[in-house]
């Protein structure tokens, strides 16, 4: 296996793997307001995440920026819980802004998840040679994760609110709930103080 498909799907595994419930969950919370006919504002949204989660993990891993991983570890749940939060405000799904601020908070806290692999990728990269096409690997197959999980999180809300006719307020307010008790509870777990 060449080492561009060693990374890219060592960052694959890190997004889908159920060890990193963390990043489900945020993409989750994250999806949950949209529908198949708002892919567009998806992709541009799981992409910011991606941005900010690739240019912390670039910044730490060539020391460029140190971290408590006590903190960090506690501030990705925290990132969940206000995302989930955040879904409570959607009344109507009507998303007519070019530059919503979803698209903001998705980049932001794309960067304090980034920092929670990258002491693991570090390892994984040692520092002995340019790392830059793994590093560029790593992010690719984190983002083919990343839609992997966002195609199941549209295909779960096309079922329960296209098919089932389920409200899709109700649906997003019950969905959020189960997402902010969950992360809610990593962050009490996480707590560094």
């Amino acid at each position: 296996m060449s080492q561009f498909a060693l990374y890219f799907k060592f960052g694959y595994e890190h997004i889908a793997d159920l060890k990193g419930i963390d990043h489900i969950l945020f993409l989750v919370a994250l999806c949950l307001r949209y529908q198949f006919s708002d892919w567009r504002k998806v992709i541009i949204l799981v992409t910011a995440f991606t941005i900010g989660h690739s240019i912390t993990l670039a910044l730490s891993i060539f020391n460029i920026i140190n971290y408590s991983v006590p903190w960090i570890e506690f501030l990705i749940p925290v990132t969940i819980v206000v995302t989930a939060v955040s879904n409570l405000f959607i009344k109507k799904f009507t998303f007519r802004s070019r530059f919503p601020a979803i698209y903001f908070f998705a980049l932001f806290f794309g960067l304090v998840h980034g920092l929670g692999f990258s002491s693991q990728l570090k390892s994984l990269l040692g520092g002995d040679k340019s790392i830059v096409a793994e590093l560029l690997a790593f992010n690719l197959g984190l983002e083919a994760g990343q839609l992997l999980i966002v195609l199941a999180v549209l295909l779960i809300s096309f079922i329960f609110v296209g098919i089932l006719k389920i409200s899709r307020r109700e649906y997003l307010l019950f969905m959020s709930g189960g997402v902010f008790a969950l992360a809610l509870q990593m962050a009490l777990e996480r707590i560094p103080f």
